[in-house]
């Protein structure tokens, strides 16, 4: 069979391994610890090249999660929040579990489902909140697919099922870090935005859209410090955007669909890796309301992003 599925334990992590047999080319997963993206492997010049900034142990990522939040699901709010409070349908909450990303960053997914044959491999895992906070009384699943497919590409689908009797505040993205095994000053960036969202000094929206067009060209990265919020240009074609390695011929491109119109990049200081996250909506969206989206009781819905690698 092209594609297979198979468990693994590795430094204390027990992985799932989606794989293409045609190629090498792997995906792996970590469902007890925020259905995190462990790993994207391709065969690069004869050796496994893994673009995804993980954790090593089980001991590294407990003691940094809370700290970077790397690759993992970030629901039902992304990035930071205001003094971790909101305001819903004329109601005052407070978030009690923390002011930035979400609620599931470290939560044990289920799998649900995998299939596996010959032009793909799956899985889906599946994580039920049950008004775990009393900041966000709220119920709803969480699922969330991960789907190896032929050249090099990984789609990832994350599906919120609201099962409260009133309607719900949701905002989806994720935390992938990206290297190609140095510094990102060797890499180039690219992508199209209309407007960047302005911070204030505690990284939160200050209401203002400013005009921007850097990175619609390939620029480098040497040097440059982000961590900022774009709103995409949806009319452009894809991919949204796009990170190249010039000397190993690499490149990274990420194809989100009009779910996710809000790009994060962080540059952190080591400068190992950059995140690039598919934000369906801006920091801060419970107050703000850029890109917040309700779902009705019983309502459903579904964001999609898919990540290639050429070569």
């Amino acid at each position: 069979m092209a594609f297979s599925i198979s468990p693994v334990s590795q430094e204390g992590l027990d992985i799932i391994v989606l794989k293409d047999n045609s190629t090498g080319t792997e995906v792996q997963v970590v469902p007890a610890h925020g259905a995190m993206l462990h790993a994207f492997v391709v065969q690069h010049k004869g050796q496994p090249l893994n673009v995804i900034d993980s954790y090593k142990n089980i001991a590294a990522l407990k003691a940094d999660l809370t700290n970077s939040f790397k690759n993992v699901k970030l629901s039902p709010f992304a990035c930071r929040m205001t003094d971790r409070q909101y305001n819903w349908n004329g109601q005052h909450y407070e978030i009690l579990k923390s002011d930035i990303h979400g609620l599931l960053f470290d939560v044990s997914f289920e799998l649900v489902q995998q299939t596996a044959i010959e032009s793909y491999a799956a899985i889906t895992l599946q994580y039920t909140y049950r008004a775990d906070d009393a900041g966000y009384p709220f119920n709803y699943d969480c699922l969330v697919e991960y789907r190896l497919l032929p050249e090099h590409q990984l789609a990832v689908t994350t599906t919120l099922e609201n099962h409260s009797h009133v309607p719900i505040p949701i905002m989806d993205g994720w935390h992938p870090y990206f290297t190609t095994g140095g510094s990102i000053d060797a890499l180039e960036l690219q992508f199209a935005a209309t407007h960047l969202v302005a911070f204030n000094e505690k990284l939160l929206p200050t209401g203002q859209l400013l005009p921007y067009d850097k990175f619609r060209q390939r620029s480098t990265l040497t040097g440059v410090e982000l961590d900022n919020s774009f709103l995409r240009d949806l009319a452009k074609p894809a991919p949204a955007a796009g990170l190249y390695d010039p000397e190993k011929g690499l490149a990274i491109e990420f194809y989100p669909d009009a779910s996710y119109p809000v790009l994060q990049v962080y540059t952190p200081p080591h400068r190992r890796s950059i995140a690039v996250e598919c934000l369906s909506g801006a920091p801060d969206a419970f107050n703000n309301k850029i890109g917040l989206v309700q779902l009705s009781p019983g309502e459903s819905k579904t964001f999609r992003t898919t990540y290639k690698i050429r070569q």
